[in-house]
């Protein structure tokens, strides 16, 4: 997750109080899903950006996953998530979300 995005993630949870705000990821490879649902989390992992050490504990999902697909028009999910369900590894992605937010969201 860029720094730009670590700003506004955190200005949001600021903001709105961190109990209010979803983080929405659509990274095409779960590493990346996973790394940026740790940010959201955990804190910056890599130590480089605004939430270095910042336990955030933020509600965080994939596109692809289960949950996010129950919470939309299923005709939307199909016409904006069907096509890169088939292309991603989908497994991979939600295992990696889902455990960082397993292991360190608060809400």
């Amino acid at each position: 997750m860029d720094l730009e995005n670590q700003r506004r993630v955190k200005e949001a949870a600021n903001t709105f109080g961190a109990e209010n705000v979803v983080i929405l990821i659509g990274a095409a490879e779960g590493e990346a899903a996973g790394l940026a649902a740790e940010t959201v989390t955990n804190g910056d992992p890599t130590f480089a950006g605004p939430l270095t050490n910042e336990q955030l504990g933020l509600a965080v999902y994939h596109a692809v996953e289960p949950e996010f697909k129950a919470a939309v028009a299923a005709d939307v999910f199909e016409e904006q998530i069907g096509m890169m369900k088939m292309v991603l590894d989908v497994d991979d992605i939600i295992e990696e979300v889902s455990e960082m937010r397993n292991q360190y969201a608060k809400y």
